[in-house]
């Protein structure tokens, strides 16, 4: 089993939305987009909530890495029909409903059901381990 040291965590969460650089390879924003789920989207994605009414993926920004964790640093809205429990989000790097690339999913601390969900500034902790 490996493990990441401390500045390897901060870069590696810095590289999901490409604010940091590595010799010549170009980094591309993993994450400027979150996304609800209503289940755990594995490593592809997967059960994003149902693109209907006015639901639509959230541009979104984050603050740099600090102390192993990266937050987001601006809030979303995001409407739902509000009949089905979201339980998971993600970063995708484009803001296009089943479009890809996906980043990374984090699990909520409770499942939501509510026509309008609002995340705020700095409640997203994306960690590295």
């Amino acid at each position: 089993m490996t493990d990441l040291g401390a500045t390897a965590k901060l870069q590696a969460l810095d590289g999901l939305d490409a604010a940091g650089t590595a010799g010549t390879r170009t980094f591309v924003n993993q994450i400027l987009a979150v996304a609800l789920h209503t289940a755990d989207p594995g490593t592809t994605g997967t059960s994003e909530n149902a693109n209907s009414g006015s639901y639509a993926r959230q541009a979104c920004t984050w603050n740099g890495a600090s102390g192993g964790a990266k937050t987001n640093s601006t809030a979303l809205t995001f409407a739902t029909l509000g009949t089905i429990a979201v339980t998971w989000l993600a970063g995708w790097g484009s803001a296009t409903y089943a479009a890809a690339p996906y980043g990374i999913g984090a699990q909520l601390g409770a499942s939501v059901t509510a026509a309008s969900i609002t995340v705020a500034s700095g409640a997203i902790t994306l960690t590295a381990s």
